[in-house]
């Protein structure tokens, strides 16, 4: 989509409706990947959604003039994701997203019902958020709303920030109509704005029209107005400051043609995500080079740059997105980097080095997972081998799965080199095999997974029904278990409730151990929550943190998402994240006068029994405990 320039923070008129939406979007634009990722904001038609949106693109163009940004309706994205696939160039589209420190996504709400679109949307999100690339999105209603959209992605749109835009009250229609005066040097009576504003139009849309009518009814005297303004006032500010720029650009056309058609060619191959280095460089020389070959050098190199990426994506599928393909002027590195993937000399993807374990916090709900991790740490291979995670989607399987493969990597000490971990959601493992038929190099992939220490493989699920893929795998995790090296799995359900899955591969997933993560405990969640808080630069008193954790919540992208809401809040009021605010943004009951915090959401119940979250860890006697469960 192409940025209109009125969309700025300066033209924005805030109010009551979108006063909390304005302050999350100026604070993304100012920190992008910083502060809510993802942003995603919603409301009816005609709000200022898209305001916003191009508001925070130019922001964050004029603070990072280096970003590197998106901006585009998903109808457009669905487009030309649809145009790569059926040009067999699915991988290059998702690199250049990936590539991208800033993707807005308009009218999301799109998604629905597009089962492939969600799926690659899911992996780009996951992968732009893992590397701090900033996500804002834009649809008609908030995620929980969108009907028939994998519950995976709405989690993930859920960990942000939700803002909603409301209608504009009457304050701020007057504002609006004011600024569009303003900007249009149109003058009526007193009064008359403010009698058009009483009107409560759905939303800013309608109340321009309303004006436009009123300035036409002006226009032929039928409006009670002030003396209209000379035909030289009303003629727009930037109309001769546009004739100027077309005359010299015409000029410049003519004297320097060559520059012009040169500038044309960086744009295109600027857009197209390759450096211009060699060619911004030629446009500071003072007489015309030969153009044509320079050009005509240019092009062969990158095209010359593609068939290497192609070769070394067919390799290995990450290398792919080495910025060494996107350069021409590196393009001896570029051929060796393939010659290094063709003879099998890269690994698997490694764990990301963002989770690590003493960020992933502990509580019942989480802690015998937790325990095995350590144990599987410790000794590799010979306690929990392989160790199965498996919960809902958001509760920090992945987290403490790249965590693993981290604490694996840095070997155990006393001289071990660093261990080869590889770390790969199972749909990146089937594409990868997949790409390997094509190709007829199943051989050099399964050589790159059997040369691992350790095998990492997210939401294993997903190879359910995949008969090759089962059969790759099932030979594989032999190879590796066999000799003594730690395979680690995620799922969300146990083996033996994964649908379609071989019998052979369920039975080796449960002969190590299998270990559910539930919903966080109100004890996790009073630390996530002190986390968050703490991360966000916020205090985190206990009665806050108390207040926030009354009500159960079903992931960690939950908390965070309550988190950042919050804080919106407080910033846009200017004021402090208190107790109070918080019940009242989050629609919860105010606390009976002179319980404490700890029994408000408990009732009078027996000290002891005060958290039935804790009961089960707190029981004195084990076997009372199965004897009162299976009596």
């Amino acid at each position: 989509m192409r940025l209109d320039t009125r969309f700025t923070f300066d033209t924005l008129v805030v109010g009551g409706g979108n006063r909390l939406a304005a302050a999350a979007a100026r604070a993304v634009a100012e920190q992008p990947g910083s502060a809510y990722n993802p942003l995603f904001v919603y409301g009816t038609t005609g709000l200022g959604k898209t305001h916003l949106m191009g508001a925070i693109a130019q922001l964050a163009m004029q603070l990072q003039p280096g970003i590197e940004l998106e901006y585009l309706s998903l109808e457009e994205f669905m487009g030309q994701m649809h145009a790569a696939i059926s040009a067999g160039e699915l991988e290059t589209f998702t690199r250049r997203y990936e590539a991208v420190g800033m993707l807005l996504l308009d009218d999301v709400q799109f998604i629905a019902g597009r089962r492939e679109t969600q799926g690659e949307l899911l992996r780009l999100f996951e992968r732009m958020q893992m590397q701090g690339s900033q996500i804002v999105l834009t649809s008609d209603r908030p995620p929980s709303e969108l009907d028939d959209v994998d519950d995976r992605l709405v989690s993930r749109l859920s960990g942000g920030l939700i803002v909603d835009v409301t209608a504009p009250d009457f304050e701020t229609r007057v504002a609006i109509l004011r600024t569009l005066c303003r900007e249009r040097k149109l003058a009526f009576r007193d009064g008359m704005l403010e009698e058009l504003a009483r009107f409560e139009f759905n939303n800013v849309r309608e109340l321009q029209g309303a004006l436009n009518r009123l300035a036409a009814h002006q226009a032929i005297g039928l409006a009670d107005v002030a003396p209209r303004p000379s035909r030289q006032a009303q003629r727009p500010v930037n109309e001769f400051e546009s004739f100027l720029s077309e005359v010299a650009s015409a000029v410049q056309e003519h004297v320097e043609s060559w520059r012009t058609r040169l500038r044309e060619r960086i744009a295109y191959w600027s857009g197209e995500g390759y450096r211009t280095g060699v060619l911004q460089r030629a446009l500071d020389l003072q007489k015309e080079p030969d153009l044509d070959g320079l050009l005509a050098t240019y092009t062969a190199a990158v095209e010359h740059l593609k068939r290497l990426e192609k070769a070394a994506s067919g390799a290995d599928e990450r290398l792919g997105a080495d910025p060494v393909f996107r350069d021409p002027e590196r393009l001896g590195e570029a051929e060796d980097l393939v010659e290094r993937a063709l003879s099998g000399q890269t690994p698997p993807a490694a764990p990301n080095a963002s989770f690590q374990r003493e960020g992933f916090d502990v509580g019942p709900s989480n802690q015998l997972a937790a325990h095995a991790a350590d144990e599987v740490v410790a000794a590799p291979g010979a306690t929990y081998n392989p160790l199965l995670i498996h919960g809902p989607s958001g509760v920090g399987k992945t987290h403490l799965l790249h965590a693993i493969g981290n604490a694996l990597a840095l070997g155990a000490g006393d001289g071990e080199a660093t261990r080869a971990v590889g770390c790969v959601h199972a749909q990146k493992f089937m594409d990868g095999l997949i790409a390997a038929i094509q190709n007829g190099t199943v051989e050099r992939w399964r050589t790159r997974y059997a040369g691992v220490s350790a095998l990492l493989i997210d939401d294993v699920q997903f190879v359910a029904g995949k008969e090759r893929t089962q059969e790759e795998f099932f030979a594989l995790f032999n190879t590796l278990v066999s000799e003594g090296r730690q395979v680690v799995l995620t799922s969300d359900r146990p083996p033996g409730e994964i649908p379609d899955l071989e019998a052979r591969l369920r039975s080796r997933f449960e002969g190590g151990l299998v270990v559910a993560i539930q919903p966080p405990d109100r004890t996790l969640r009073e630390r996530l929550f002190t986390r968050y808080l703490e991360h966000a630069g916020r205090p985190a008193p206990p009665e806050l943190v108390h207040t926030l954790a009354e009500q159960p919540v079903q992931s960690v992208r939950e908390i965070i998402g309550v988190v950042n809401r919050l804080g919106a809040v407080a910033d846009a009021s200017n004021a402090p994240l208190t107790p109070q605010l918080a019940r009242a943004e989050l629609g919860m009951p105010t606390p009976l006068a002179g319980v404490p915090a700890v029994q408000r959401s408990r009732g009078t119940r027996d000290a002891s029994f005060l958290d039935v979250e804790k009961v089960i860890w707190e029981w004195p006697a084990v076997a009372d405990r199965l004897i009162e469960e299976y009596r």
